[in-house]
This record gives C-alpha cells, sequence and structure tokens, in this order.
C-alpha cells in the first residue's frame, strides 16, 4: 500500500477503556470493537513521519463479534486491524457508498494475504 516504512502501535483493551476513549474522541458512550487514530496528517503529523497512528481494540467486544459471526477470534482480530489500518491510511466508509465499496474491496484484498479462511468476509 505504499507505506513499507511505516509503523503503527496496536493497543488491545477491555470494554470499559475503549469506551472512555470513544467518549472522548467520538462523543459515544458506548464501547466499539476499533478505534483509529491517524498520525499521516493533522496537527502532529511532523512529530513522527514514519508513524501511521494508532489502534485500540476491544478484546471483549471483538471475542463477542466472533462468536456472533462464527469465526476465530483470530480472525476477528484480523478484520479489525486490517478495518483500523485502512482507516489510519485514509480509507473511510462513512464517505459515501463509493468509499465504502472500495474500503470492503481493499479489506477483502489484504485479509487474502494473511487469512487461511477463504470464506472470511471484509470487517
Amino acid at each position: 500500500m505504499g507505506y513499507d516504512d511505516h509503523e503503527l502501535s496496536v493497543v488491545i483493551t477491555d470494554d470499559p477503556s475503549i469506551m472512555a476513549l470513544n467518549q472522548t474522541h467520538r462523543g459515544i458512550a458506548k464501547p466499539t470493537n476499533v478505534l483509529s487514530f491517524p498520525m499521516l496528517e493533522g496537527e502532529f503529523s511532523a512529530i513522527t513521519p514514519g508513524l501511521l497512528g494508532d489502534l485500540v481494540i476491544s478484546i471483549e467486544t471483538a471475542e463477542r463479534e466472533a462468536v456472533d459471526a462464527g469465526i476465530s477470534l483470530e480472525e476477528r482480530m484480523s478484520q479489525l486491524m486490517v478495518h483500523g489500518i485502512l482507516h489510519l491510511v485514509g480509507f473511510d466508509h462513512e464517505q459515501g457508498e463509493k468509499e465504502a465499496v472500495q474500503m470492503e474491496q481493499k479489506s477483502l484484498e489484504l485479509l487474502r494475504l494473511i487469512e487461511t479462511n477463504p470464506d472470511l468476509d471484509a470487517f
């Protein structure tokens, strides 16, 4: 994807912690599965130019979603990581149908590179 010399940080946390972050940064007072904090653009992008940003994943939410979807926790974590990374590099499914389709296609492309389950869908 053109970010060979970049890095990101990943925090695996619980529902109360991700709920606090979700409330602070998005004004939503409930847990979520993954939050992305991009660092490629914006006020602090010059501080560490090789940093894509930070991902925060709730393991508790991921476990529930994996059970509901009938997939392994590892597969759900792959979905969430791919989804979060795509947000870090500028993909945004909330900007319209075209953007959502592009993000889903890229998600599937990346999942096929890292997961052995050919039936695993995008996020």
